[in-house]
């Protein structure tokens, strides 16, 4: 006989291995619910792709080969590989195991993706988690190519964005853009800040061309002058650091702001009620349940924020 070059069917190979212990069509077919005919067909078909006689046919009976016999062993030990591998696969589907790669940005990653990668773990302890950090930017394009399954990104009010195509977009937070000011600020004691009172002001923003520097820049200019901006930084510790040291103000998102930094004022400022908003994205075919159940999480954990929030001054919206 000449093998078929037909891989071997899983199946042929389960049903073989009951025949062979059980030493009869019959009595194997009854075993796996088959009928002795569609047994017969299988090992038949088994026959010819292994180019080998595994049984010796009688008029009532069958006898297994050697060959039958060394490979119904063999069998069992592939077998049982495949089982390892299906209730692994079956493990994966439901979120219990497999790889979740994450992008997110610095003041997400800094108050968010604690509360809300803690939450994940303790459900999904055997999931292994990858995290790349960067500005919305620098993660699209890892998540549009395949190198990120989900990306926590922002965009401001003044600054409209539409994200790619075969991406989805689930909301997480809406903050609140605060007016930071050192506590000997002239405006420090007035709870009512409007824009006319801060044209004079000289600023500390982020770098130059960053959605944040133009939404202030934007801001700003509704109210009717250009902001002077001197220190400028994209580090928000940097900026709440030069805010306390009096050089000037500062417009943070709500996830910017450290209550526990002393020397500093959180103001919103009346007529300027802009927000940036934060959410999640990922590509429209191959969600699995990994990234379902960090989703959750993050909305979760999105909650704890906006309570945080609430108890140390002005807060951000969950959606």
């Amino acid at each position: 006989m000449v093998r078929s070059g037909q891989p071997l069917n899983p199946l042929h190979l389960r049903t073989l291995v009951e025949v062979v212990r059980t030493g009869s069509f019959a009595e194997a077919a009854r075993r796996l619910g088959y009928t002795p005919s569609a047994v017969s067909q299988q090992m038949s078909g088994l026959e010819r792709a292994v180019a080998l006689a595994l049984f010796e046919r009688e008029a009532h009976s069958v006898r297994a080969t050697p060959a039958a016999e060394l490979i119904a062993q063999r069998s069992q030990e592939v077998l049982a590989s495949f089982g390892a591998l299906d209730h692994e696969i079956e493990t994966i589907a439901a979120g219990g195991q497999g790889r979740l790669r994450l992008g997110s940005f610095p003041t997400a990653s800094a108050r968010v993706l604690p509360h809300g990668l803690a939450a994940f773990v303790e459900r999904h302890p055997a999931v292994e988690i990858q995290l790349d950090e960067g500005e919305p930017d620098e993660l699209l394009p890892l998540l549009q190519g395949g190198e990120l399954d989900l990306a926590l990104v922002y965009r401001y009010d003044l600054v409209p964005r539409r994200w790619p195509e075969r991406l989805v977009e689930t909301e997480i937070l809406h903050e609140n853009l605060l007016l930071l000011l050192p506590a000997g600020h002239r405006l420090a004691s007035r709870q009512a800040i409007g824009p006319a009172d801060l044209c004079d002001e000289t600023w500390i923003a982020s770098r130059e061309g960053t959605a944040g520097a133009t939404c202030l820049i934007r801001a700003c200019a509704q109210a009717g002058f250009t902001p002077r901006v001197a220190y400028r930084s994209n580090d928000y510790d940097v900026v709440q650091g030069l805010v306390a040291a009096g050089l000037g103000p500062a417009m943070v998102p709500a996830l910017g702001h450290d209550a526990s930094v002393p020397g500093l004022h959180a103001r919103a400022v009346t007529g300027m009620a802009l927000q940036r908003h934060v959410s999640a994205l990922h590509r429209v075919t191959g969600v699995s349940t990994p990234v379902q159940g960090v989703l959750s999480a993050f909305r979760y954990a999105a909650g704890l924020v906006a309570s945080e929030q609430v108890r140390a001054g002005p807060a951000p919206v969950t959606p």
